[in-house]
């Protein structure tokens, strides 16, 4: 069964680390970069960093540039901790995470190995398959060259062959479904493959399971995770892109996902599995279908998740009854009472 804790409702480091107030605290979030995710990144950041500032901690921002290091390294400016909100390249494939442990600064979210794994959607389907016991979709994973050495139309062709129609294309690493197409005929294919290319030199190309796509999420809390409730997401067309993760309107969530109470609770188990076998920390979230027989089939597991007004992480949250402001600020806190190093 899913273990579950009730974040508290925020008391302050004053009470609980001694004679230092959240107003005292400085928290940095980073945000920004060069990826493709940049302007979801920006709003992830500010909208948890407005969230925070409700919550009376002091916040900064800063973006991911040459500036940065040396923003950290004074003493004038360096924080007491940090939360990395940056999306894609940099912020999930432990890059930045690396520099932070490398400076010594306490931060939100998975270490840099653990990143990395998850970061690669092959990777992270082959640890989650073995070592957690989930399930998840067929896949073959090919880099562009393979298409050109070979031609393009005999991969294709093979491709359809073995795998069977319907198809999901998507690069092997990336997030907010930049990319990303689903292929329900073959002459679908060459121009999914162009499009995942436009975006990453290696493709996953993967099984399209049918049934409900639901997303779970969760947070560590001094020591206890919190799984929030399955959120299902629809759309008019059955396309979760990137136009309807980052824009209010094209999707529909359900807080819980409209499943059977016992599919409801494989999947918050299966999300634990997944953060768990993964070893991820403070935050995740990992993206299911759940095929017609109840199985939730796994597909990815995201270490920085977005946090913008229409991300799934918040809305699952809000939907659970939890204030987002004080939900934060337990995750703020908890990190600081481990005195990590990094």
């Amino acid at each position: 069964m899913a273990r579950h804790t009730k974040a508290g409702n925020g008391a302050t480091k004053a009470t609980r680390q001694g004679t230092t107030s959240r107003a005292d605290t400085t928290l940095l979030i980073i945000c920004g970069g060069m990826s493709h995710e940049r302007d979801v990144s920006l709003a992830s950041g500010h909208r948890v960093g407005g969230h925070l500032e409700d919550a009376g901690w002091t916040v900064r921002f800063h973006d991911m540039d040459s500036d940065l290091l040396p923003y950290l390294a004074d003493p004038k400016t360096r924080p007491d901790i940090v939360w990395p909100l940056l999306h894609g390249a940099n912020g999930e494939d432990g890059s930045i995470r690396d520099i932070l442990e490398m400076e010594g600064l306490p931060y939100i979210g998975s270490r840099a190995k653990a990143s990395r794994t998850a970061w690669s959607k092959p990777i992270a389907k082959n640890v989650v398959r073995k070592l957690g016991g989930l399930s998840t979709p067929h896949s073959v994973t090919l880099p562009e060259s393979t298409f050109r050495e070979l031609g393009a139309k005999k991969v294709v062709d093979l491709l359809v062959s073995a795998l069977k129609l319907p198809l999901f294309v998507k690069p092997t690493r990336g997030g907010s479904a930049m990319g990303c197409s689903r292929v329900d005929r073959a002459d679908q294919l060459p121009q999914a493959m162009v499009d995942c290319f436009a975006y990453g030199d290696v493709a996953l190309v993967e099984q399209a399971v049918t049934g409900t796509e639901i997303s779970v999420s969760v947070l560590d809390i001094d020591g206890e995770p919190l799984v929030l409730p399955p959120l299902e997401v629809t759309t008019p067309d059955g396309s979760y892109d990137f136009e309807a993760r980052t824009n209010p309107g094209p999707a529909d969530f359900y807080v819980p996902a409209r499943l059977p109470s016992e599919v409801l609770e494989a999947a918050q188990n299966a999300a634990l599995a997944a953060h768990e076998t993964l070893s991820l920390r403070d935050i995740s979230r990992t993206d299911f279908i759940v095929d017609e027989s109840g199985t939730p089939q796994f597909l990815e597991s995201n270490v920085a998740p977005g946090m913008t007004a229409t991300s799934m992480l918040p809305e699952a949250a809000v939907a659970a009854g939890y204030d987002l402001p004080d939900l934060y600020s337990s995750l703020v806190e908890s990190v600081l009472r481990q005195n990590r190093a990094a």
